[in-house]
């Protein structure tokens, strides 16, 4: 099984204040003291999260509520995240721990730092580079990425705030087949088209939004293409790197910054807690399930359901990573997102690899005596290896 979590715990303030009376959104104690890189907060944390974390591996990757600027201007960054988790980064050729890569069952993730460099000529990217150039889909057929920050969101929340981020790196990923990539960071579910450069592209990653476990900032409910929730491009800043906040050029919102109505790149969304699923049958199938956490485990439980089909030979044929607003007809599936009539059966007539079930909760822990903030991703996993059916 593996376990993503992201956004555990957290408040809101990114500063050091060492005062009192800062605003904690839907905190209910506006006078307690708020420090962020306060380090007895930090072990409290560690030592909530040791039941589990001492019993199975763990993964991480840092978001926004992480940064904690510090000393003379805030020069220095991520003190408690770096001084506390441990990261396969120099086993995947990595220096830092904001990029790493490991391998679990038949997936082979990649965590990437939407809060350091992501240019094109930065360490990262190179190193992004050479990573996925390793990836032997012999052993690891699916490739996962993840970091905090969504590219593609049609929430009005974060709206195109990480732009630049996605002009930088999404030929990269979209050149090696990269299959799912899962973000954070809006409080709400959104599972997208395959989709590449704003365009439909059976090619595409599968991109997911799953930060909806709870929080407590509440719901992000707005959509950027409700009447009069469109944000101007001014309102998203991101803590980190520039703004490329764009106009679309082509399809029904050619000049405009928002949509008119739900983007044809997002498939379904919907502003409830809740966590996912991935179960990964072969080197073919993977079954993406979304629960409301309302809802008990029933015949009626799920919210949004998928089969995510990888078809790369019919992908290799065209020039991967160049940003283009189509996929060549010739060469690239009719079809990668499946309903579960009809795929199941299939799946189940091959011979199944492996059983690796994901279990994807972009959550936030809540604590009553204190208003707390970590907002971490957190990958921890146990595989299931079976040989046949």
């Amino acid at each position: 099984m593996i376990l993503m979590v992201g956004d555990m715990t957290y408040a809101n303030q990114y500063r050091t204040t060492g005062g009192r009376g800062v605003p904690c959104f839907s905190c209910s104690f506006p006078d307690a003291p708020i420090r962020e890189s306060y380090q007895p907060r930090w072990d409290g944390w560690g030592r909530f999260m040791e039941p589990l974390a001492s019993r199975v591996t763990m993964m991480v990757t840092e978001g926004n509520h992480e940064i904690e600027p510090q000393g003379h201007g805030g020069a220095v960054t991520f003190a408690s995240y770096l001084a506390r988790f441990a990261v396969p980064s120099e086993e995947s050729g990595s220096n830092t721990k904001f990029f790493y890569s490991f391998n679990a069952g038949g997936i082979h993730f990649i965590m990437l730092g939407a809060y350091v460099d992501y240019n094109r000529t930065g360490a990262q990217y190179s190193w992004l580079e050479k990573d996925l150039q390793k990836v032997d889909r012999r052993v690891t057929p699916w490739v996962v990425a993840s970091w905090h920050t969504p590219w593609y969101n049609s929430y009005s929340s974060h709206y195109q705030e990480f732009e630049c981020m996605r002009q930088e790196m999404e030929g990269l990923l979209y050149q090696h087949g990269v299959d799912i990539v899962f973000s954070g960071h809006v409080h709400a579910y959104e599972r997208m088209n395959r989709v590449f450069n704003y365009t439909l592209d059976p090619c595409g990653p599968v991109y997911i939004t799953i930060g909806d476990g709870g929080n407590i900032e509440k719901i992000d409910i707005d959509h950027a293409d409700d009447p009069g929730k469109c944000p101007s491009p001014g309102d998203n800043q991101p803590e980190f790197g520039g703004v490329c906040h764009l106009n679309f050029t082509s399809g029904p919102a050619k000049g405009k910054f928002c949509w008119e109505r739900q983007p044809e790149w997002s498939a379904f969304r919907e502003s409830s807690f809740g966590h996912g699923i991935l179960e990964v049958v072969n080197s073919t199938y993977a079954l993406w399930t979304w629960h409301r956490n309302q809802d008990t485990y029933g015949e009626h439980s799920v919210g949004d359901q998928i089969y995510i089909v990888r078809e790369p030979d019919k992908c290799l044929l065209q020039p991967r990573g160049v940003i283009s607003q189509d996929c060549p007809s010739v060469g690239c599936p009719s079809s990668t997102l499946s309903s579960t009539s009809g795929v199941e059966q299939a799946a189940k007539n091959g011979r199944l690899l492996w059983t690796t079930t994901c279990m994807i909760l972009i959550s936030t822990v809540l604590r009553r005596s204190l208003c707390t903030r970590q907002n971490i991703w957190a990958v921890w996993w146990r595989v299931d290896r079976l040989y046949s059916l």
